[in-house]
């Protein structure tokens, strides 16, 4: 599976048939369904649902950076690089589980009062919340396990 041995960092099309690196397309692809699923519907209460569309848009946008800076080689192989990978992953996957468990308890209270559709979208996102904190988590495990061979 892995094109460079785990004590380097990919570039260019390396990303993609590398560990942990592997998992950067799937981590834009179910956060973006979060962020979309999200803000597809009303935003009610704010407080927990601003959380969850604020770490679903962080962690897309801080992902695609990071996989951009990587495909280019702006890491230049460095250890400090990995550090940053294993640091930044273990924040989004942190974050991701408090957003997929605050939408999961709104999600839950809103069963009976909220229009079917609505409920099934929340359903949906809250899947998708938790298989985007997996992904951060099996990045972060990687990460750390390429760090420390670095």
């Amino acid at each position: 599976m892995t094109g460079n041995p785990m004590g380097s960092l990919p570039s260019g099309l390396g990303i993609c048939t590398t560990a942990p690196d592997i998992f950067y397309l799937p981590e834009l692809v179910f956060g973006g369904l979060v962020w979309i699923l999200v803000a597809s519907t009303h935003v009610d209460p704010p407080n927990p649902l601003g959380w969850v569309m604020f770490v679903s848009v962080f962690c897309f946008v801080m992902t695609f950076l990071w996989m951009i800076i990587f495909a280019a080689g702006g890491h230049k192989n460095s250890s400090g690089w990995a550090a940053a990978d294993f640091a930044y992953h273990g924040l989004a996957a942190f974050f991701y589980l408090s957003a997929a468990v605050d939408l999961a308890y709104i999600t839950f209270l809103k069963k009976d009062g909220s229009e079917y559709r609505i409920y099934q979208i929340d359903i949906a996102a809250v899947v998708f919340a938790y298989v985007a904190t997996l992904l951060y988590f099996i990045h972060v495990i990687l990460s750390s396990i390429r760090w420390k061979n670095f």
